[in-house]
């Protein structure tokens, strides 16, 4: 009987996994993101540093910026009347890095990497 409720548990811990997971693509899924992430990636920035290295208006970059902090991606403290964000997971930037890197590559040099490895599929079209 004790067997069924450790079961039943580690499928619901197996559920929660996929849907962390999942909210954490979801919150990765967006190019802007992305290159926010790769701005703040060495080191902190005002919003007005990460303007001036992307293309964007300043309301599309303070929402992005506030779905990054609110979901733990980003930190930001107050220096005067700036907001400075830095990043606050590693793990969530190793992660786009090593994605858009492994990407980048197949993208440079379609032949190195055989379509049944690649992460992106459809370059090979």
């Amino acid at each position: 009987m004790q067997e069924q409720s450790i079961e039943s548990n580690d499928q619901g811990d197996k559920v929660r996994v996929f849907e962390l997971a999942a909210e954490l693509f979801g919150v990765l899924a967006t190019p802007m993101r992305l290159r926010i992430l790769s701005a703040l990636c060495d080191r902190e920035k005002s919003v007005s540093q990460l303007l001036s290295e992307i293309e964007t208006t300043q309301p599309n970059l303070s929402q992005h910026l506030n779905v990054l902090y609110r979901t733990g991606v980003l930190a930001k403290r107050k220096e005067g009347t700036q907001v400075i964000y830095r990043v606050q997971s590693e793990q969530a930037v190793t992660l786009c890095r090593t994605v858009c890197t492994q990407i980048a590559i197949e993208m440079d040099e379609p032949g190195v990497v055989p379509v049944s490895q690649r992460l992106s599929p459809r370059l090979a079209r």
